[in-house]
């Protein structure tokens, strides 16, 4: 397997490597261009949900950096946390719907054969 260089997203990672939790806040915080206590407040927020250790300490993945970068985007638009909060529940409705729908069709392609 080739070396990754940082920040390429997620269309470079190992197939498991998006959803393993493996940053803690400071250094998912700095991933993300973000500070700390921001991660904490979107954490409580229900903005991001990472995982938690035994000791309940967070542990980012790198689809939640992701997140954080896409959060931060829509808030340098003046879009506020309530909109933002909504906004990604849209776009992960959409992602669903389009799942949905190639499925649907895959299915439908193997009937008509």
């Amino acid at each position: 397997m080739s070396r990754r260089r940082a920040g390429q997203g997620l269309g470079h990672l190992a197939e498991d490597a998006a959803e393993r939790a493996v940053y803690v806040v400071s250094v998912a915080a700095e991933l993300a261009g973000m500070h700390p206590q921001t991660l904490r407040q979107y954490d409580r927020l229900g903005l991001v949900s990472p995982t938690r250790t035994r000791g309940r300490g967070r542990r980012y993945s790198h689809r939640d950096v992701e997140r954080l970068r896409r959060i931060q985007s829509l808030s340098q638009e003046g879009i506020n946390l309530e909109g933002i909060r909504r906004i990604l529940a849209l776009e992960a409705r959409v992602e669903e719907l389009e799942a949905d729908n190639a499925r649907m069709r895959s299915r439908e392609a193997v009937v008509q054969r």
